[in-house]
C-alpha cells in the first residue's frame, strides 16, 4: 500500500470512488464551460445587417439587389419589399450593394445593425449615349450635335453654327441651360458630364423656337444596347362592338405575366414604357388571385362577377376568372428539360447571362431524381454542354451553367432546333417534355425574324415537345419575337428582370411554369343583346380567334399549368345607355336589314363558354356559366375584382388609352390599397408603390411615351 501510494499520489488516484465520481464532474465542467465560451466566441464573431434599399431618385424601393460582404462570397439579395438581411462576420466592416441600372455602392458599416441604403442611377456622359429625339428618325449611333442636326427645319454648318429657315441661330438651350451663340456642337460638348438629355430648345434671331423632349432614358452598363433597340408586336386596343352584329367574342387564354414585369423595369428605371410594351391582360394576370379550386376531377374551374365599371360608373364590368387544379410537387409526371441557353455577346451584360445563370440553378433546386436536364447553347455556332442529367445530381448541373460565358454571334434558329432533338431524343411518355429558352431575343445569325421562328416552332409543335420563353435584359429586348414563340410553342413567357422575379418564376410558381394541366384553353362568350348594347375586351388583342376556331380541335390556343389563374374583364354599355363610342351609319341602299327585337326574354348579360384538353388528349371539353344581370356594389365585390379592375385602369393609363374615360391615379391606388388582402408576397403592395411613381413621373414629364 506504501509503494502504492509513492507510486500514485493521492492527488492523482483518489481513494474511493466517490472521490473518483467528483474528480471527473469537475474535468467535465471546466470543459463544459470552455465549449460555451468557444460558443460564444463563435455565435459574437458574426452580426446580422438587415434593411431597405431604395431608388435615390424617387425613393421607391429596388428589389434584386446584390449585397455581398467585401472580401468573401457572403451576398444576399433584396426581396420583393427591397428588404435584405445578411450575416457579416466581426472582421469586415464593409458591404458591396449593386443592381443593374445603378451606381456600385460601397458602405462601411457602424455599430448599428439598420442600414438603409440609397442607390443612384447610372447616368452617362453625353458623348457616349445617343438617343432618339421623337417623333423624329435619328441613327442610333448618332452624337449629340448629329442628333440636333436632325432636328425638323434645323441645319448646323461645318462651323457648327445652327441656321433655322434660312435665320441663324442665335440660342441652343438644352435641358434648361442656355448657351448663347447658336453652336450646337459646343452647346453638347460643354454639358456637365453626367447629364442625360432630356430637352433640346433652338431659339432663331426673330424668337422662333423648335424643340424636342423626352423623359430621361433609362441608361444600360457600358452604354453597350439602347432602347431603340428593343422591338414590340404593335396593339391595337380592342373596340366596343355591337352584339347585334357581333354577338360572339372568342380569344385563347393567356398566362404570360412578361409585361408587367418589363413595364415595371421601366418605372424603376425612371422612364415610362413604350406604349406598345402594354398588355393589360398580362399585366392583371401577373397576380396571383383566390379562385375555388376545380371539383369532379376537372383541371380548370370558373367564377364570375358582374359590378360597376370605376372609370364609368354608367358602364358595368365583368369579371371571368379561371382556376387550374393544384397537384402536389410528388405527384408531378417526370420532367425531360433541355435548358437552350443564349450565351452570345449581347448576353454579356449582368442583368443578362450572370442573371440567367442564377435563375436556372433555382431550377435545378427544384428537379427532383425522376427528372432530366439537357444543356443546349448557342451564340455563333451550337452546342450541348450536358447530355441529359438526372435532377438529383445537382452538383453536376449547376457546375456546367457556372461555367457559361458570352461572346458571338446568334444563331437562336439553329439552338432551337438543336434544343428540340435532343428533347426528342429523351422523350418521356406520359411526362413534361419541355425547353426552356433564356434569352434577350436578339438572333442574328441564320433565320431570325418574327415569321421564321415562328415557322420553326409550329413545325416542331406536333413533337409533344413545349418551350418556356424567359426573357433578359434592357435595350435590346426583342419582345415581340418572344411573346409571339412562346404563342405558337405550347408555352408560356415571362420576363426576368431581377433575382426576386426569378425566384417567383423558377420556385415560387415553379409547378404553374413548368406542368400543365389543360392545354388549348379556349373562351367564347355572347352577349345578350337585350341587355348589352356594346362590349369590350380588355387586352387579349393577340389571342383574339374566328368565331369557328372555338369548335375545332386543331387550333392551337393557351396552356394552363399546374394552380395557374386567368381573369378576363369585359367593359360591358348597358342597353339604353347614351353614349360615345357606338356610332351609327347610314341606311344601306340596295337592301333592307330586318331590325328586329332580341328575340331572348333572358334576364342573362351573357353565357360564358370555355373549352380545354387534357395533356394527353387531342380532344376537348367544354363548360358554360350565365352571368345574369345582377351587378353588385363594387364596395362589395371580392377583393380580386377590385384589384384586378385597378391593374386594368392603371394599364389603360399607362397606354394612355382612348377608353380610359374618368381613370385616374388617384382613382385605382385608392381601390388598389382597399383589395390588397393579405399579399404575402409583396406582389400588390409593389404594384401600388409602382403605380404611385408612374402618378408622379407623368405629373413631372407632363408627357406618355407612345410608340
Amino acid at each position: 500500500m506504501e509503494i502504492n501510494n509513492k507510486l500514485h499520489p493521492t492527488s492523482i488516484i483518489p481513494t474511493n470512488h466517490k472521490q473518483l465520481n467528483n474528480k471527473l464532474m469537475k474535468n467535465y465542467l471546466i470543459i463544459f464551460i470552455a465549449l460555451i465560451g468557444l460558443s460564444s466566441f463563435r455565435s459574437s464573431s458574426l452580426r446580422i445587417i438587415n434593411g431597405t434599399v431604395y431608388n435615390a431618385t424617387n425613393k421607391t424601393i429596388i428589389s434584386g439587389v446584390h449585397i455581398v460582404v467585401e472580401g468573401t462570397h457572403t451576398d444576399a439579395y433584396t426581396n420583393a419589399q427591397g428588404h435584405y438581411s445578411i450575416a457579416v462576420p466581426a472582421d469586415k466592416t464593409r458591404l458591396v450593394f449593386s443592381a443593374a441600372g445603378y451606381e456600385t455602392s460601397t458602405i462601411s458599416l457602424n455599430n448599428n445593425n439598420r442600414l438603409d441604403v440609397y442607390l443612384n442611377q447610372v447616368i452617362y456622359k453625353m458623348d457616349t449615349v445617343a438617343y432618339r429625339a421623337a417623333p423624329y428618325n435619328v441613327n442610333p449611333n448618332a452624337t449629340p450635335d448629329e442628333l440636333l442636326r436632325k432636328m425638323e427645319g434645323i441645319q448646323v454648318g461645318a462651323d457648327g453654327n445652327a441656321v433655322s429657315q434660312g435665320r441663324q441661330i442665335t440660342k441652343a438651350r438644352i435641358n434648361g441651360k442656355d448657351f448663347v451663340g447658336g453652336n450646337v456642337q459646343a452647346a453638347a460638348k460643354h454639358l456637365p458630364a453626367n447629364i442625360a438629355l432630356r430637352e433640346v430648345q433652338i431659339v432663331d434671331a426673330v424668337g422662333n423656337q423648335t424643340s424636342v423632349t423626352r423623359p430621361a432614358p433609362s441608361i444600360f452598363p457600358n452604354n453597350r444596347t439602347r432602347n431603340d433597340a428593343e422591338s414590340y408586336g404593335r396593339i391595337i386596343e380592342n373596340q366596343f362592338t355591337d352584339p347585334k352584329v357581333t354577338p360572339l367574342s372568342t380569344f385563347a387564354v393567356d398566362v404570360d405575366a412578361a409585361s408587367y414585369a418589363n413595364i415595371r423595369r421601366f418605372i424603376n428605371n425612371g422612364q415610362l414604357p413604350p406604349k406598345n410594351a402594354v398588355r393589360i391582360e398580362e399585366m392583371i394576370n401577373y397576380f396571383h388571385y383566390d379562385l375555388p379550386e376545380p371539383t369532379n376531377g376537372e383541371p380548370v374551374a370558373i367564377k364570375t362577377e358582374l359590378s360597376t365599371a370605376p372609370w364609368n360608373p354608367q358602364h358595368q364590368l365583368v369579371r371571368i376568372g379561371l382556376k387550374a387544379k393544384n397537384v402536389k410537387t410528388d405527384k408531378l409526371p417526370p420532367s425531360n428539360l433541355v435548358f437552350l441557353i443564349d450565351v452570345s455577346g449581347s448576353m454579356f451584360e449582368a442583368n443578362k447571362l450572370p442573371l440567367v445563370k442564377t435563375a436556372m440553378k433555382m431550377l435545378v433546386d427544384q428537379l427532383r431524381p425522376n427528372d432530366h436536364v439537357a444543356i443546349v447553347v448557342y451564340a455563333s455556332e451550337v452546342g450541348i454542354k450536358l447530355a441529359s442529367t438526372p435532377g438529383d445530381q445537382k452538383v453536376k448541373i449547376k457546375d456546367v451553367i457556372d461555367q457559361l460565358g458570352a461572346g458571338g454571334g446568334t444563331a437562336g434558329g439553329a439552338g432551337i432546333s438543336m434544343a428540340y432533338q435532343v428533347a426528342r431524343q429523351n422523350f418521356i411518355k406520359g411526362g413534361n417534355n419541355r425547353i426552356i429558352l433564356t434569352t434577350d431575343g436578339d438572333f442574328n445569325v441564320g433565320p431570325s425574324s418574327n415569321k421564321d421562328m415562328e415557322q420553326l416552332i409550329e413545325e416542331e409543335r406536333g413533337s409533344g415537345v413545349s418551350i418556356s420563353i424567359l426573357g433578359f435584359g434592357m435595350g435590346n429586348l426583342k419582345d415581340s419575337k418572344m411573346e409571339r414563340m412562346a404563342d405558337k410553342g405550347h408555352g408560356n413567357y415571362a420576363y426576368i428582370d431581377n433575382i426576386t422575379e426569378a425566384t417567383k418564376s423558377m420556385v415560387t410558381e415553379f409547378g404553374g411554369t413548368l406542368f400543365t394541366v389543360a392545354k388549348d384553353v379556349k373562351l367564347q362568350v355572347e352577349f345578350n343583346p337585350a341587355n348589352v348594347q356594346a362590349y369590350r375586351l380588355l387586352g387579349y388583342e393577340d389571342r383574339l380567334m374566328a368565331k369557328e376556331d372555338f369548335n375545332n380541335d386543331t387550333k392551337v390556343a393557351g396552356d394552363m399549368g399546374v394552380g395557374h389563374t386567368v381573369t378576363a374583364l369585359y367593359e360591358i354599355i348597358p342597353a339604353g345607355v347614351k353614349d360615345s363610342f357606338t356610332g351609327s351609319v347610314d341606311p344601306l341602299k340596295y337592301q333592307k336589314v330586318a331590325r328586329d327585337k332580341p328575340v331572348s326574354n333572358s334576364p342573362g348579360v351573357m353565357t360564358v363558354k370555355f373549352r380545354y384538353k387534357q395533356p394527353d388528349s387531342e380532344v376537348s371539353k367544354m363548360e358554360s356559366v350565365v352571368v345574369n344581370n345582377k351587378p353588385i356594389e363594387t364596395d362589395k365585390t371580392s377583393e380580386d375584382f377590385r384589384f384586378a379592375a385597378a391593374v386594368a385602369e392603371y394599364g389603360m393609363l399607362l397606354r394612355n388609352s382612348q377608353f380610359k374615360q374618368n381613370s385616374r391615379f388617384d382613382q385605382l391606388i385608392k381601390m388598389a390599397k382597399g383589395a390588397k388582402g393579405k399579399d404575402e408576397d409583396g406582389y400588390r403592395s409593389e404594384f401600388i408603390r409602382l403605380a404611385e411613381s408612374t402618378m408622379n413621373m407623368m405629373k413631372s414629364t407632363a408627357q406618355v411615351v407612345n410608340e
